[in-house]
């Protein structure tokens, strides 16, 4: 292994820098695509959101990256799992403050499948877990291992604790990747009102 897939815990410093990668990893995802077609706008709204959820994620979270920042996978810890308005509030109003800059029917859409994606999250895992918030791989890197190295480390934790791991995804080809470390599939649905499909996946912990 290379010293710059080296999984690390990121770095205030990093952050600028993961924002950005996680924006160009999410670019073509199909929930911000139907959402925010216009690209170069697109690009700008993901880098303010996932700065947001990289700041979020180091509070209530933690955050695993690479010395060069390949990619990063942003945890919130069990007892943490639900983005409440008062964790906001203690993390600067980064989030809203994302939202707020959608464009009006862009905010609308993308508030009401963060709706329904936090109705399905407390019905399938209402006790203890870890939630794996977002995993982006910088694009010319993907395929190389990195995403499932960034992840390990929470997963043998997770292990180690007994708890399952839960996630939500909008990208069918990610729904194999992650069962190839352990999650399955449990519900495939439409966002009410909206083309856009999502699958939710939990992962027992190992025995």
């Amino acid at each position: 292994m290379i010293e710059s897939e080296n999984v690390i815990h990121l770095t205030r410093a990093q952050k600028v820098p993961a924002a950005r990668m996680l924006a160009r990893a999410f670019m073509e995802d199909p929930a911000y695509t139907l959402i925010l077609p216009d690209r170069a706008g697109r690009e700008r709204t993901l880098q303010r959101l996932f700065g947001a959820v990289v700041g979020y994620s180091l509070v209530y979270g933690l955050v695993h990256t690479t010395p060069a920042v390949a990619g990063a996978a942003c945890w919130l810890s069990p007892g943490n799992t639900e983005v409440t308005l008062w964790r906001v509030l203690r993390t600067g109003l980064g989030l809203q403050r994302a939202v707020a800059r959608f464009p009006p029917q862009a905010r609308r859409e993308f508030l009401s499948a963060l709706t329904y994606m936090d109705e399905l999250h407390k019905r399938k895992v209402p006790g203890p877990h870890w939630y794996l918030w977002a995993l982006g791989v910088e694009p010319a890197r993907q395929g190389q291992g990195i995403g499932s190295r960034l992840i390990a480390p929470v997963l043998a934790q997770a292990d180690r604790e007994g708890l399952p791991c839960y996630l939500e995804t909008e990208t069918a080809g990610n729904v194999a990747f992650y069962q190839k470390q352990g999650f399955y599939v449990v519900s495939d649905d439409l966002v009410p009102g909206q083309s856009l499909r999502i699958w939710t996946m939990l992962r027992e912990p190992a025995r």
